[in-house]
């Protein structure tokens, strides 16, 4: 994680001089998360934007932000784009100002499944839909999906999770279910739901001696994560990452060409398309849980 984002981004404020370039009546307007991207104009520092293909299809690629974005502007000369928590722009010349892509990268590049191997994901909301795809990606042959709601299973099918587990189905802690599926555990576990308890299951059910186990989701402040020694000195891994681990001025342009050459579909995160005068129906269907990822069109 760079010291742009561990520094600057909490005070809403610019690298250069900790002052804002916002204000209303002579009052300060801090920076949001380092994009203010709830804004219609925006300054932003150089290292939040990165270039990228021009011909890639902007309310496509816009779901390519923080846990893989939720609104798209469209204007003459730019693109605004909303991930869970922030607005992104793309600018005229194909630059983005980015959040991350969380789910692809604490698989690929965190928990690193190879060809053939075993992963859990734990939470199928997007970011853990977005974790299976990059088990699919990773060439992982048994990918089991494990969420409180049977009715995600259906559809995380379309991103490669092909075994499903509801812990509330099983009289048994849902770690010993899973060991029982395995022969002993997964190789690799990712957990994207910021439940303790998920966490720790995931933790305790890859396999000794090579499973990893990787956080994504965040806790509340005062939970604390619990195993026993055992689980630490049998060989197994827990990591944890934010943002998937991505250099994103330099590794977003690459998952754009991934997905214009075919290997990531995109397409499977966008479930819903509204134009801004309905913004709260996305609000409500993000609430509802009954969206992944909802494009607003600002131009409608």
């Amino acid at each position: 994680m760079c010291d742009l984002l561990r520094i600057n981004t909490d005070r809403g404020v610019m690298i250069h001089d900790q002052e804002s370039r916002f204000s209303i009546k002579g009052k300060p307007i801090y920076h949001f998360v380092g994009t203010s991207t709830f804004s219609e104009y925006t300054v932003v520092h150089a290292g939040c934007v990165a270039k990228i293909n021009p011909e890639a299809p902007l309310d496509k690629v816009c779901v390519l932000s923080c846990g893989i974005c939720t609104g798209l502007q469209h204007h003459p000369r730019l693109v605004y784009f909303l991930t869970f928590c922030l607005l992104v722009i793309l600018f005229s010349d194909n630059s983005v100002s980015f959040s991350c892509f969380v789910g692809l990268g604490a698989t690929i590049n965190v928990a690193k499944p190879k060809p053939g191997s075993s992963v859990s994901v734990f939470g199928l909301g997007a970011v853990g839909l977005a974790s299976a795809e990059g088990a699919r990606i990773s060439g992982a042959s048994r990918i089991i999906g494990v969420d409180l709601v049977s009715s995600r299973f259906e559809l995380a099918k379309k991103f490669g999770v092909n075994e499903f587990v509801n812990p509330k189905d099983h009289n048994k802690p849902v770690q010993e279910v899973i060991a029982e599926m395995t022969n002993g555990g997964v190789d690799r576990s990712v957990e994207c739901t910021g439940s303790i308890q998920a966490m720790i299951s995931a933790f305790e059910r890859v396999h000794d001696g090579w499973g990893v186990a990787v956080l994504v989701g965040v806790p509340s402040k005062d939970d604390a994560f619990k195993s026993h020694p055992t689980n630490f000195l049998n060989e197994r891994t827990l990591k944890g990452t934010f943002y998937g681990n991505y250099k994103p001025q330099t590794d977003l342009p690459n998952v754009v060409e991934k997905y214009m050459r075919g290997e990531l579909e995109l397409e499977k995160f966008i479930t819903h398309t509204v134009p801004f005068s309905e913004i709260n129906k996305a609000f409500d269907l993000m609430l509802k849980g009954e969206s992944i990822r909802c494009i607003i069109r600002m131009d409608e």
